[in-house]
C-alpha cells in the first residue's frame, strides 16, 4: 500500500528537509506539505502543499478528510527562546496543535505518527551528563514543559487509543539548507553563515557552554528510520534520547578555524537564552535508540563542519 504523508510545519528547519527527503523515497504526489505560511519555492512546487493552522481544527479536519494521511509529522512548535518571549502563545501551540493531530489520528485512522520532542524537556536536577533515557525532568521553559506534556500525551493517545506515535528528543540541530527558528542552540547555525559572510561571531551562549548537536542530515535519517522500525520492537512512546555530538561555542570556533583561519570569536554578556542552555544536558545517553531500532551517528564534528562550509560556500558563490 502507497502511503500518503502530512508534513504540517513544513517551512522550518526540520520540515524543509524532512519533505525533501520523504519526497525522494515515497514520490512527490504522496507528500503534502503543510504550513501556515507560503514556503519556499521548492516545497511549494515540487508536490501538493495546504495552508494550515494546526490550532485551526476545521481546516485541519478539510485537510485529514481530503488526503486521507496514512503518516503525519506534526514539526508545528514554537522553540525555546521564542516561546520565553510569548510564553502562553507558546503553550497553546504546542500542547493543543498535538492534541488536535492526535484527535484527528484517532478519527482517520492514521497509521503512524511523529511529534518531536527536545532535550528542553530536562532540567537542573536531571544528570548532566549521558542523560538516561529515565530520570528526573523538571524543565523551566514553557518549550521544555510543553515537550514534557506532550510526551505523556503521546503514551496515552498510543495506549488508550492505539495511535502508533512516534518521538524523539531532538538535540541542537545544525543544517545548511533553512534557518534555525528561535531556539537556544541557533548559535551553532548563525556561526557559520557569519564566518563565510563576515569572518567573524558574536555568541550568546559563553565559550564554554557544552551542549549535545546533531547534524540535520542525521536527524532526518533517525526520524525516517525511527517511522520505518518494526511497530513491535519500539519499548518506548513517549519519545526517544538521540544523541549526537556534544561541543561548546569554543571548540565550534576552533573547528572553524582549520579551514577559516582568519576567523575571530567573542562571546555576548548576559543573554538570556544563556540561563535556558545552562539547565540543558552536556550529553545524552541514547543506548534505547541504539538497541531498539538500530540508531547510529555518522556526522562528527569536524565531517559536519567540513560539510555545512562546503555547502554554506557554494550558497554565498565561493
Amino acid at each position: 500500500m502507497s502511503e500518503k504523508i502530512l508534513v504540517i510545519g513544513a517551512n522550518g528547519q526540520i520540515g524543509t528537509e524532512l519533505v525533501t527527503a520523504l519526497r525522494a523515497v515515497h514520490g512527490a504526489a504522496q507528500v503534502i506539505a503543510c504550513d501556515i505560511n507560503d514556503p519556499g519555492y521548492a516545497i511549494r512546487h515540487s508536490g501538493p502543499f495546504e495552508f494550515s493552522n494546526v490550532l485551526d481544527k476545521e481546516n485541519l479536519h478539510h485537510i485529514f478528510d481530503k488526503h486521507q494521511p496514512t503518516q503525519v509529522y506534526l514539526l508545528a512548535a514554537m522553540l525555546s527562546a521564542t516561546g520565553e518571549q510569548k510564553p502562553k502563545l507558546a503553550w497553546d501551540l504546542n500542547m493543543t496543535g498535538l492534541l488536535n493531530i492526535l484527535d484527528y489520528a484517532v478519527e482517520f485512522k492514521v497509521g503512524k505518527v511523529f511529534w518531536p520532542s527536545s532535550i528542553a524537556v530536562f532540567g537542573t536536577h536531571s544528570p548532566q551528563y549521558h542523560t538516561p533515557q529515565y530520570c528526573v525532568m523538571d524543565p523551566n521553559t514553557v518549550y521544555g514543559f510543553s515537550k514534557l506534556a506532550g510526551e505523556r500525551w503521546c503514551e496515552y493517545y498510543h495506549n488508550k487509543y492505539g495511535v502508533d506515535v512516534r518521538s524523539i528528543r531532538y538535540p541542537g540541530l545544525i543544517g545548511w539548507r533553512a534557518s534555525p527558528g528561535g531556539g537556544t542552540t541557533d548559535y551553532a547555525v548563525h556561526i557559520f553563515h557569519e564566518a563565510i559572510k563576515k569572518g567573524s561571531y558574536q555568541s550568546f551562549l559563553s565559550a564554554d557552554t557544552e551542549l549535545p548537536m546533531m547534524y540535520m542530515d542525521d536527524a532526518i535519517r533517525a526520524t525516517l528510520e525511527l517511522m520505518d522500525a518494526p511497530a513491535e520492537k519500539l519499548t518506548i512512546r513517549s519519545s526517544y534520547n538521540l544523541a549526537g555530538i556534544s561541543f561548546t561555542p569554543r571548540t565550534l570556533a576552533e573547528e572553524i578555524k582549520k579551514h577559516l583561519p582568519g576567523f575571530e570569536m567573542s562571546y555576548a554578556d548576559n543573554d538570556p537564552r544563556q540561563a535556558i542552555a545552562d539547565s540543558w544536558p552536556k550529553s545524552i545517553d541514547d543506548s534505547y535508540s541504539a538497541k531498539d531500532w538500530g540508531w547510529k551517528i555518522e556526522f562528527d564534528l569536524p565531517r559536519m563542519t567540513e560539510d555545512m562550509l562546503s555547502n554554506l560556500k557554494r550558497v554565498y558563490g565561493g
